[in-house]
C-alpha cells in the first residue's frame, strides 16, 4: 500500500475512527468551553429584576390581547351589520 500525504495541515489519516474521535473530542471541548463561558463571563440578570420584568411582559401581553379581542369584536359586528343591510 502506498500512503498519500495531504497538503492540508491537521488532516489525519483516512481512518474513520480517528476522524470520529477527533470530532467527538472537539464537541466535548466545545461544550466544556461553553459552560465555562456561561459560568465566568456572562452577566446574569438578578432574580428580582427578572421577576419584575416578566410580570410586566405578562401584564402588557394580557392588555394587548384584550385590546385586539375588543377591536376584532367591534369590527366583526360592523361587518356583520353591513352584510345584513345588503342582504
Amino acid at each position: 500500500m502506498v500512503e498519500h500525504w495531504s497538503p492540508k495541515p491537521g488532516v489525519g489519516s483516512s481512518s474513520l475512527s480517528t476522524r470520529a474521535q477527533n470530532k467527538m473530542g472537539s464537541i466535548i471541548n466545545f461544550i466544556k468551553e461553553s459552560l465555562t463561558e456561561l459560568r465566568d463571563n456572562v452577566k446574569w440578570t438578578p432574580r428580582s429584576e427578572l421577576l419584575n420584568l416578566s410580570g410586566l411582559v405578562i401584564v402588557f401581553s394580557v392588555l394587548f390581547s384584550l385590546a385586539i379581542w375588543a377591536a376584532d369584536s367591534v369590527l366583526s359586528r360592523i361587518v356583520g351589520f353591513y352584510f345584513d343591510i345588503i342582504s
